[in-house]
């Protein structure tokens, strides 16, 4: 079983990469069967993209704060953890952005992607999904489009619902809406194509991240999932992310 063992900067996640990789090797990332990240989540949605679209799987072991998309750090018996585990499969959201200025980039993300305004004024963000317009204005400080695996993350602290990983189905959550008050977002098939138009984008500088990615002073942003794409990961057993997706919802 060769192992690619990659490792965040924190001293406890370099100090376990240099005993793991004593003891199993450190095998380059081609020739891999798994690779095991050592850090926290996000460190791990950075590795997720490095093995997107490849056939190794990606098992965390947490060495940062939540550890939410992570398992525990037991160093113990490695292999037969990895040979036991089981695998979830993401797909990571697409996203389109073109700024004022006309540039126009893409990013993916397996969390979420997020507009957040720039400066200390509201941003305001015409919402379309599938062609038709669904609010003429919202405005706010940001708004998100979350996976189900992000649902628990960003989506979560706005308030945003959590849905089960098999739901197939996109959270669409405003960040501290003001217009219209009673807005609380709403929930799309994984099919949706989701526009956001900035209006007012002189005035009202709004910043459109996906995951890692973020492009400042966006006019406008597509957002689809992409299930060509597709990253595994790995979980203990009875600690799968569907698990935790619902045990998160009866945290007091």
């Amino acid at each position: 079983m060769k192992i690619h063992f990659v490792a965040s900067p924190s001293d406890s996640a370099q100090l376990a990469l240099e005993r793991l990789s004593q003891k199993y090797g450190n095998a380059p990332l081609q020739n891999a069967d798994f690779v095991v990240c050592l850090g926290g989540d996000g460190f791990m949605l950075e590795a997720l993209h490095k093995v997107l679209d490849s056939r190794t799987a990606i098992y965390g072991m947490n060495y940062g704060t939540v550890g939410f998309l992570m398992n525990a750090a037991n160093e113990v018996d490695l292999l037969r953890r990895l040979a036991n585990a089981q695998p979830s499969v993401l797909h990571p959201l697409h996203m389109t952005a073109t700024t004022s200025t006309g540039i126009v980039r893409s990013a993916l993300a397996f969390n979420d992607v997020f507009l957040f305004r720039q400066t200390r004024q509201t941003s305001r963000i015409k919402i379309e999904i599938d062609g038709r317009v669904r609010l003429e204005e919202l405005i706010c400080d940001g708004i998100i489009v979350s996976t189900p695996a992000g649902s628990t993350a960003y989506n979560l602290s706005a308030h945003g619902p959590i849905v089960p990983l098999s739901s197939n189905i996109l959270p669409l959550t405003p960040i501290s809406a003001f217009r219209p008050r009673r807005w609380r977002g709403a929930l799309l098939p994984s099919s949706a194509v989701v526009k956001l138009t900035l209006l007012d984008t002189e005035k009202r500088a709004t910043a459109a991240v996906a995951d890692f990615t973020e492009i400042r002073d966006v006019a406008e942003v597509v957002v689809r999932e992409d299930r060509t794409r597709r990253a595994t990961i790995l979980f203990d057993p009875d600690h799968g992310l569907s698990e935790r997706i619902i045990a998160e919802q009866f945290v007091a």
